[in-house]
């Protein structure tokens, strides 16, 4: 499992709601926050399991930008998912985790290879770190994150949990 992921907040913030933040540590040894997603998960309430976890065992991946490209600026997307993106276009061995469409499509556009939150889950299955993939996406329903129904059927048979 030699993989390089620079993270978003909202994969971050979604595992944190599922006590699941340990899936980055354990599948990727080489994770970067970058400084513009810690700066929006700390604007979370003070009990945010993401907020909690950047200030403690997520500090050690937390990176500094120091330039943003003009063509990814031009994209108007949040902080994060600039950070996010800039970080994977300029050290083209890390993967962008990222779940936002329009962030994704921009990844897209510049050859960054993505995965969204529920592909790490996917992953985590497929690794034997989880047994199931379908307790954590229920879970996610329940609280209320609006996931595509074709999108859940693919990933329940990926998992072969039909």
């Amino acid at each position: 499992m030699d993989r390089n992921w620079v993270v978003n907040s909202s994969p971050l913030i979604i595992l944190g709601k599922l006590s699941s933040l340990y899936l980055f540590e354990r599948m990727c040894p080489n994770l970067v926050i970058p400084e513009g997603v810690a700066h929006e998960l700390d604007q979370g309430s003070d009990n945010d399991p993401a907020r909690v976890w950047i200030h403690r065992e997520g500090a050690p991946f937390v990176r500094n930008l120091h330039k943003i490209s003009p063509l990814i600026h031009a994209w108007d997307l949040g902080k994060g998912e600039t950070d996010v993106i800039s970080w994977a276009y300029v050290h083209p061995e890390y993967q962008a985790v990222l779940d936002d469409r329009a962030a994704r499509n921009c990844a897209f556009s510049l050859g960054i290879q993505v995965i969204g939150t529920l592909g790490v889950i996917l992953l985590a299955k497929k690794h034997g770190i989880l047994p199931q993939v379908k307790p954590l996406i229920t879970k996610l329903t329940e609280q209320g994150f609006r996931i595509d129904s074709d999108l859940v059927r693919t990933v329940y048979r990926l998992a072969n949990e039909e």
